[in-house]
Protein backbone atom coordinates (compact mmCIF):
# COMPACT_ATOMS: atom_id res chain seq x y z
CA UNK A 1 0.00 0.00 0.00
CA UNK A 2 1.15 3.53 -0.79
CA UNK A 3 -0.03 6.65 1.04
CA UNK A 4 -0.19 9.94 -0.85
CA UNK A 5 0.09 13.07 1.35
CA UNK A 6 -0.84 16.61 0.35
CA UNK A 7 -1.40 19.87 2.27
CA UNK A 8 -3.54 22.90 1.61
CA UNK A 9 -4.55 25.90 3.66
CA UNK A 10 -7.73 27.94 3.83
CA UNK A 11 -8.91 31.05 5.63
CA UNK A 12 -11.08 30.15 8.63
CA UNK A 13 -14.19 31.46 6.85
CA UNK A 14 -13.69 29.09 3.89
CA UNK A 15 -12.26 26.02 5.63
CA UNK A 16 -15.65 24.32 6.04
CA UNK A 17 -16.38 24.88 2.35
CA UNK A 18 -13.16 23.10 1.38
CA UNK A 19 -13.92 20.17 3.68
CA UNK A 20 -17.45 19.86 2.26
CA UNK A 21 -16.05 19.86 -1.27
CA UNK A 22 -13.64 17.03 -0.47
CA UNK A 23 -16.29 14.88 1.20
CA UNK A 24 -19.08 15.55 -1.31
CA UNK A 25 -17.12 15.64 -4.59
CA UNK A 26 -13.55 14.38 -4.36
CA UNK A 27 -14.01 11.29 -2.21
CA UNK A 28 -16.92 9.89 -4.27
CA UNK A 29 -14.88 10.33 -7.46
CA UNK A 30 -11.83 8.65 -5.92
CA UNK A 31 -13.92 5.65 -4.85
CA UNK A 32 -14.55 4.92 -8.53
CA UNK A 33 -10.85 4.64 -9.40
CA UNK A 34 -9.05 1.30 -9.69
CA UNK A 35 -6.55 0.80 -6.89
CA UNK A 36 -7.99 3.44 -4.56
CA UNK A 37 -8.25 2.08 -1.01
CA UNK A 38 -9.32 4.97 1.22
CA UNK A 39 -8.74 8.53 2.36
CA UNK A 40 -8.63 10.83 5.36
CA UNK A 41 -8.73 14.58 5.80
CA UNK A 42 -6.88 15.92 8.82
CA UNK A 43 -7.44 19.51 9.89
CA UNK A 44 -5.68 21.87 12.30
CA UNK A 45 -5.94 25.55 13.09
CA UNK A 46 -2.93 27.75 12.48
CA UNK A 47 -2.51 31.39 13.52
CA UNK A 48 -4.49 32.83 10.62
CA UNK A 49 -5.51 29.81 8.53
CA UNK A 50 -6.71 26.24 8.74
CA UNK A 51 -4.36 23.60 7.38
CA UNK A 52 -5.58 20.38 5.80
CA UNK A 53 -3.54 17.23 5.35
CA UNK A 54 -5.18 14.90 2.85
CA UNK A 55 -4.06 11.28 3.00
CA UNK A 56 -5.11 8.90 0.27
CA UNK A 57 -4.28 5.21 0.20
CA UNK A 58 -3.57 3.28 -2.99
CA UNK A 59 -2.66 -0.26 -3.95
CA UNK A 60 0.42 0.86 -5.89
CA UNK A 61 2.26 3.71 -7.57
CA UNK A 62 0.70 2.56 -10.84
CA UNK A 63 -2.76 3.09 -9.32
CA UNK A 64 -1.70 6.60 -8.31
CA UNK A 65 -0.42 7.20 -11.83
CA UNK A 66 -3.90 6.33 -13.12
CA UNK A 67 -5.26 9.15 -10.97
CA UNK A 68 -2.51 11.77 -11.12
CA UNK A 69 -0.73 11.04 -14.39
CA UNK A 70 2.97 11.81 -14.75
CA UNK A 71 4.74 13.05 -12.81
CA UNK A 72 2.91 11.36 -9.96
CA UNK A 73 4.26 13.79 -7.36
CA UNK A 74 2.35 16.69 -8.95
CA UNK A 75 -0.67 17.72 -6.88
CA UNK A 76 -4.12 17.33 -8.40
CA UNK A 77 -6.21 20.25 -7.10
CA UNK A 78 -9.57 20.85 -8.75
CA UNK A 79 -10.62 24.43 -9.59
CA UNK A 80 -13.44 24.23 -7.01
CA UNK A 81 -10.88 23.44 -4.31
CA UNK A 82 -8.50 26.13 -5.52
CA UNK A 83 -11.34 28.65 -5.21
CA UNK A 84 -11.68 28.13 -1.45
CA UNK A 85 -8.05 27.48 -0.51
CA UNK A 86 -5.73 30.37 0.28
CA UNK A 87 -2.72 28.33 -0.82
CA UNK A 88 -1.71 24.72 -1.35
CA UNK A 89 1.29 22.56 -2.03
CA UNK A 90 1.89 21.85 -5.70
CA UNK A 91 3.72 18.63 -4.86
CA UNK A 92 2.74 15.55 -2.89
CA UNK A 93 4.73 12.94 -0.99
CA UNK A 94 4.33 9.18 -1.31
CA UNK A 95 5.14 6.67 1.40
CA UNK A 96 5.10 2.91 1.18
CA UNK A 97 3.34 1.51 4.22
CA UNK A 98 6.02 -0.50 6.00
CA UNK A 99 3.93 -1.52 9.02
CA UNK A 100 0.23 -1.31 9.75
CA UNK A 101 -1.60 -2.18 12.95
Amino acid sequence: MVVRLWKGRARPDSADAYQRHVVASVFPALKQLPGFLGARVLRRPLADRVEFLVMTEWESLDAIRGFAGDPIDRAVVEPAAQAVLSDFDDRVDHYEVAEHL
